[in-house]
């Protein structure tokens, strides 16, 4: 069997595991939320959702810390890092312990979604059978990107959007061979959980009106909307979670989080799980349901009210998802950004009609599109947005739309924020990603892995005759003057002595502490590559010393890196 044939088998194997895994996560999901809403107090529903979200977060939190060793969490960020920095090895655990602990978040109100939980899932199974089979990193990755496209194509019964999402977020770049291991992973997680569970799909209806070119007006609009909709969104999500970490204990995170988002989800119920429930009542057109869900503005008959409930979501709904995660519960930012979209482009529709602005607007094609333009926004996935939209609601029709809002979506955000959700979130922990392949691989090098010790240390408070004894063994034209405590005190060339070596009066004189100078720059054995090559740039030097807590290492060099970087580069395309 030829190793192509081998990973296709792989592949399918993944997609099936991942299918699965999305089958019971959708379904133990729906099981808690029917109980909890409908067949348990449905009177009182939304007096107990006060105190839902705290007993989900708590008991989510608590299994994962205590039972699987595994918190929750953002799932994206955590998978990129691990392409990056870990070889692609995932922990067995992650398999199975998201599903049950983004299973009890959800249902119980926490107001995130499943895709990213899956997303964790089937990266994990991906890479836990490249590990069990004994594959090199790049075929773990392959596979790792395999489950990642299964669990989405699983959830959405998009398989498309499954292998555009885990090529343009996960996986980056991928060449044409590792196209069809793809397809194969996400087309089986579809049909496993077709199988299983039937087309049970997260939007249940058809388009049916014809897309109107005189519409692409206000889909530029929208679309720039959409973009500082996203950046909004983006920094919330960042704000929130930054305040909840504030908090000295984890004790008072899921205590504040949990009657934080009770009092939300009581005020405004539409916002309780992940919320797909309430756009499909927004697309059928019965926005006035949303209203008899609050206890509140249930009373009140004015349409007007529909905007301000619906802008009071938007602006609350990000925060709510950040206070689900980092006080402890288990899911993703995936749901709520389609969420978020979706409130906007129908409140957009919405709006225009109800003010009679201009020609009537069409309240479906405007929801999908935004969520499209969202996504594309929050997520820097314009594609994967483009393709998933159009492929759950069977809304080709707006392909035009969707290119449109979503591109220039993608272009307002990015104007105002370089980086995604996902990578903005690891940068501010120091968490590094690389920007291409190139880079990636150079980052594979560690400073420890090229350091060189055969360069001849010299005391400072020695004579010129002693680094010239020196001289005459040593290889390398530079000598670091280190004290008796290992401490870098500065270097010496062979330059800086070329003109005073051969005087005998000041070699017996001179001290190597009046000779010797600052090194243009100081490595740390703790840097990743990227930095020490910034060092190398704006210094113009090519040996550079390296330290660690203040001690002396040895020298790099820029040859030395060079080399390294071509024997990793040899390497990998022999794999």
């Amino acid at each position: 069997m030829s190793n192509q044939t081998f990973i296709l088998i792989l592949s399918g194997i993944i997609g099936i595991l991942s299918g699965l895994a999305a089958v019971i996560l959708k379904q133990g999901v729906h099981a808690i939320q029917h109980f909890l809403t409908e067949g348990f107090y449905k009177e009182y529903a939304n007096f107990l959702y006060i105190i839902y979200p705290l007993i989900g977060i708590s008991a989510a939190y608590l299994i994962g810390k205590f039972i699987f060793k595994d918190v929750g969490g953002h799932g994206v960020p955590d998978i990129l890092f691990t392409i990056s920095k870990k070889q692609s090895i995932i922990a067995r655990v992650k398999t199975y312990s998201r599903v049950f602990t983004s299973a009890i978040t959800v249902g119980f109100g926490g107001s995130v979604g499943l895709e990213a939980p899956m997303l964790v899932t089937g990266s994990a199974i991906g890479s836990n059978v490249g590990s069990l089979v004994h594959l090199n990193a790049k075929k773990r990755t392959l596979l790792l990107g395999c489950g990642a496209g299964a669990a989405i194509s699983a959830i959405f019964g998009a398989p498309i959007g499954g292998v555009i999402f885990a090529i343009e977020v996960i996986l980056m770049e991928i060449s044409t061979a590792s196209f069809i291991p793809l397809l194969i992973a996400s087309v089986t997680g579809s049909l496993t959980s077709m199988v299983l569970i039937g087309k049970d799909s997260v939007f249940n209806f058809k388009l049916t009106d014809n897309f109107e070119a005189s519409h692409m007006p206000y889909y530029l609009l929208l679309g720039i909307v959409c973009g500082l909709v996203s950046l909004y969104f983006s920094q919330a999500v960042r704000k929130t979670e930054s305040l909840m970490e504030g908090l000295d204990s984890q004790a008072l995170r899921i205590l504040y989080g949990g009657a934080i988002l009770g009092i939300m989800v009581f005020f405004l119920p539409p916002i309780y799980g992940e919320g797909y429930d309430t756009l499909n009542t927004l697309i059928d057109g019965n926005s006035n349901q949303l209203l008899e869900k609050s206890p509140f503005f249930s009373i009140i008959e004015n349409p007007y009210l529909i905007i301000i409930f619906l802008a009071f979501i938007i602006i609350v709904k990000p925060i709510a998802a950040a206070v689900t995660l980092s006080a402890g519960g288990s899911g993703g930012i995936f749901a709520p950004s389609l969420y978020v979209g979706g409130i906007l482009g129908f409140l957009f529709a919405y709006s225009s009609n109800l003010f009679d602005f201009t020609i009537p607007l069409p309240l479906a094609h405007f929801t999908l599109v935004a969520m499209c333009g969202v996504m594309a926004g929050a997520q820097h996935a314009p594609l994967s947005a483009i393709f998933l939209i159009a492929e759950i609601t069977g809304g080709y029709e707006l392909f035009v739309p969707l290119m449109f809002v979503s591109a220039i979506s993608y272009v307002t955000k990015t104007a105002y924020q370089k980086d995604s959700i996902y990578t903005i979130q690891l940068k501010e922990k120091g968490r590094h990603l690389p920007e291409s392949k190139d880079q990636e691989l150079l980052e594979l090098i560690t400073i420890t892995h090229v350091i060189e010790r055969d360069l001849l240390p010299i005391h400072p408070d020695a004579k010129l005759k002693d680094l010239i004894s020196l001289v005459k063994i040593s290889k390398r034209n530079i000598f670091p003057v280190v004290d008796e405590h290992k401490a870098l005190r500065g270097i010496i060339t062979l330059d800086d002595i070329r003109d005073i070596m051969f005087d005998r009066e000041r070699q017996d004189t001179v001290l190597i502490k009046e000779l010797m100078h600052s090194p243009p720059e100081i490595l740390l054995a703790t840097e990743n590559m990227q930095k020490a090559m910034e060092k190398f740039e704006l210094s113009g030097a090519w040996n550079l010393p390296v330290i660690e807590e203040g001690k002396y290492l040895g020298f790099v060099s820029k040859s030395r890196i060079f080399n390294a970087y071509r024997k990793r580069l040899i390497r990998q395309k022999q794999d």
